[in-house]
């Protein structure tokens, strides 16, 4: 067949009738009218946005536990009756002499008086005024004053910035003081997230240009996903804005939602103009090539969004705000950069035309390479790795599986614990304190077990407390009665805890607040009988009850998560095979991931290079949080792929030609974009916080592996093996499909129509690397040499 010329006519385009032709038409006709209204709605989310971060929560005190829990309902009332009982704050006093000298003495007492003095300050209690042992330092050097700031986390963090910092530490006298306890931990760790979270944009934009620019070879090409994703920020800051005057929400937020939103618009925006550029490099006008593209990658785009927003909506089943306040954010950033990638990029594609190819980077090497022989076509390689992969199907489907589990085997020696000082780094100031009161002195002031009890009869209450005295782990007991030690009275009566008919009692712990023994010891303080109600609270007792509560959750998130999957992917394919194999293939690519978290963060190999203190636990919510998204963004690139392949199969009877020409066209595009959204994701884990860290690395991992690991060797395997069954389906469920299923309309690339072929033709046991041209029709070889040939006519690449 003859090349096309210039005057060749651009091949025809016949399109379904629907939305996505309709936005075609109209990012056509008033492409101008579309960014002018993006401009204004940027204008107002920047404004919108502005100051977003002084309304997050660090989600330290109840954002990781379950508001109906037992823990949840002893502190609610100590909150209401006893405000000063549950100090989250601590100042550390240290002098060069001994803190009960006279002197010493009456300045600390005037420090704690100046404190209570303050608005917004309860509960304030010192050594110089109690005399407690627990509040001393054993060099007798430093002592401790400890009170409670009021209102909810916000408050208490305005009430820290303005009221204490700066008027209470440093240089008081003869005192030295330095300030810690949860509410100036929480303090520091959401100025680390900020910080890092620009550092981490810093970084990350530059190297996904440069990486585009590598995929393009077009600087204009390679700005407009990165103009997306700048929008998608911009959103995403506005979104969090709106959600926290309904909802309260984590300050890890940030992170996840600026990585989506980054990530995800540049994925998708690299998917829509790669696809623009091959139809225009087909012979189409701009019209044609925009109405082909949002027919097809526009489509991918909206199905992959609802993957990725259906499992994050998977945490909503969960109580705790953390998982809730991150599920609501996830969704509506993900529905923003599909919005940004649907509408505001084909308006730019309009305005631009042919010029989408301009200021080709790569014009040095083409000279340079002119006088070498052709290079191969686009995706030979890819497709070379598909033929090898599928001519040894068994070992590699095998191998890969083995060498995934094995990844994975760390996690079932997993141990969940809850976040503390030491997500911080060592230098951080609260860290500081919180060590040395846990080196120095018996006892942690903030990390006491409280009961709560109802209509205790002094004697029997007196009673209780002695019992629980005698507890392995306890070091003392106070109680209206008295305190207590090894069950016998040491200490006298405390009235100042009853109120009414609700009392209740300290039980001080002599193990580390978040441990293993620690969450036993409250096992053993609930394990003991009392002839009236008693509610236990606490940081480990919260612990214990958010384990409960996601272990609840869990088994629906997944239901939801895996029913949802099977759904979509079905709508996409029309097989019954195909998402059972979806499934099972996005679980296994998260097995790496999940290996690593235990390996590294919490057994603390690498923490040295990466410069955090393992703890010997995992965050309790973290995980969930990572498995919900690595599982959205694992089905991400799976609907890429299985989207083109099944374009290719809808061409082609041969079922191993369609997968290797599925992987060719899909191979250089889901790595690059892998390769963008995983250099946001390791910025982000360059955070000083041991949780933001491990947010960042773990799924970052997971879409490496996924893009690099599953979709190349995993899933051409497995499709070889199950073969022409992959794409079966009962009738009754075909039929739905042919109702309802969810198609890629209009014309790939101005493909002719291929010739019949027999049906005895390349069977699926047949070598795909003997059928030429990746069994393809050879209307379809063809049809690249004249999009070549267009490319060389008109001076522009053929994508």
């Amino acid at each position: 067949m003859p090349p096309l010329t210039k005057d060749t006519p651009p091949p025809e385009t016949t399109l379904p009738r629907g939305p996505f032709t309709a936005l075609a038409r109209l990012a056509g006709n008033r492409a101008r009218l579309l960014l002018l209204l993006t401009v204004v709605l940027l204008a107002g989310a920047v404004v919108l946005g502005s100051g977003v971060a002084d309304r997050l929560r660090s989600g330290g005190s109840g954002g990781v536990v379950d508001p109906s829990s037992e823990s949840s309902y002893a502190a609610g009332i100590l909150e209401r009756e006893f405000p000063g009982a549950r100090p989250n704050l601590v100042l550390l006093a240290r002098t060069d002499g001994a803190v009960d000298d006279a002197e010493v003495a009456r300045q600390g007492r005037e420090l704690a008086a100046r404190l209570a003095a303050e608005r917004g300050v309860t509960g304030v209690t010192s050594y110089w005024d109690t005399g407690s042992g627990a509040l001393r330092s054993e060099d007798g050097r430093e002592a401790l004053v400890v009170a409670r700031l009021t209102g909810d986390e916000l408050a208490a963090d305005r009430t820290l910035q303005n009221r204490i910092a700066g008027h209470f530490d440093g240089r008081q006298g003869d005192l030295t003081v330095r300030i810690g306890g949860s509410v100036a931990v929480q303090n520091e760790q959401q100025t680390f997230i900020r910080e890092d979270l620009l550092r981490a944009e810093i970084i990350a934009l530059p190297i996904t240009l440069l990486i585009l620019m590598l995929v393009f070879g077009s600087a204009v090409a390679a700005l407009l996903p990165i103009g997306i994703g700048v929008i998608a920020i911009i959103g995403t800051n506005a979104v969090l804005r709106v959600l926290t005057s309904f909802t309260d929400v984590s300050v890890f937020a940030t992170n996840l939602t600026t990585a989506l939103g980054l990530g995800l618009a540049i994925d998708y925006a690299l998917l829509i103009v790669r696809r623009y550029r091959e139809e225009l490099a087909a012979g189409r006008d701009t019209a044609g090539a925009l109405a082909v593209t949002l027919n097809t990658a526009g489509r991918t785009v909206l199905f992959s969004a609802a993957t990725v927003a259906v499992s994050l909506a998977a945490m909503l089943v969960f109580p705790l705000y953390f998982l809730r306040s991150l599920a609501y954010a996830g969704i509506s950033v993900v529905v923003l950069a599909a919005a940004a990638a649907l509408v505001v990029l084909p308006a730019l594609l309009a305005v631009l035309g042919h010029r989408i190819d301009a200021w080709d980077v790569r014009k040095l090497v083409r000279r340079r390479s002119r006088a070498q022989r052709q290079p191969a076509a686009p995706g030979a390689g890819w497709a070379r790795l598909a033929r090898f992969v599928m001519r040894r199907a068994p070992l590699v489907a095998t191998g890969t599986l083995a060498v995934l589990l094995l990844l994975g085997a760390p996690f079932l020696n997993v141990d969940f614990g809850t976040a503390d000082y030491r997500q911080l780094p060592s230098s951080a100031d609260s860290r500081v304190v919180q060590e040395h009161i846990r080196d120095q002195f018996q006892g942690s002031p903030t990390g006491v077990i409280e009961v709560v009890t109802r209509e205790a009869p002094t004697d029997r209450l007196g009673d209780y407390a002695e019992r629980l005295s005698t507890l392995p782990g306890v070091l003392r007991v106070d109680a209206s009665t008295g305190s207590y030690t090894q069950g016998r009275e040491a200490g006298p009566a405390q009235p100042g805890r009853t109120v009414g008919e609700i009392s209740y009692l300290t039980v001080v712990p002599g193990v580390e607040a978040v441990s293993d023994e620690s969450k036993e010891l409250v096992r053993d303080v609930r394990a003991v009988d009392a002839d009236f109600p008693a509610y236990t609270s606490g940081t480990a007792a919260a612990l214990i009850d958010s384990q409960a509560a996601i272990g609840r959750g869990m088994p629906w998130a997944i239901g939801i998560i895996v029913l949802a999957t099977l759904i979509l992917v079905f709508l996409l394919t029309g097989s019954v095979l195909v998402p059972i194999q979806a499934v099972l293939l996005n679980a296994l690519s998260l097995t790496a991931m999940l290996g690593a978290v235990v390996w590294v963060f919490q057994d603390g190999n690498l923490s040295g290079v990466l410069g955090f203190t393992p703890t010997g636990s995992i965050e309790t919510a973290l995980p969930v949080l990572m498995f919900c998204l690595a599982f959205g963004l694992s089905m991400d690139y799976g609907v890429f792929l299985l989207s083109r392949i099944k374009e290719e199969r809808e061409r082609m009877p041969d079922h191993k030609a369609a997968v290797v020409e599925g992987i060719r066209s899909t191979g250089g595009v889901i790595t690059a974009a892998a390769l963008v959204l995983s250099v946001v994701m390791v910025a982000i884990g360059t955070s000083r916080i041991t949780n933001t860290k491990m947010l960042g690395l773990g799924v970052a991992l997971a879409i490496l592996m996924d893009a690099m690991v599953i979709r190349t060797l995993l899933v051409p395997a497995v499709l070889a093996l199950t073969g022409r069954a992959t794409w079966w389906a009962p009738g009754p469920l075909r039929r739905l499909h042919a109702r309802f299923g969810i198609r890629e309309g209009g014309p790939a690339t101005a493909a002719p129509a291929a010739d019949p072929v027999d049906p005895a033709g390349p069977s699926d046991s047949a070598d795909p690397a003997d059928v030429p041209a990746a069994s393809a029709p050879k209307e379809k070889e063809k049809e690249r040499e004249r999009a070549g040939a267009v490319g060389a006519a008109t001076g522009k690449p053929s994508g």
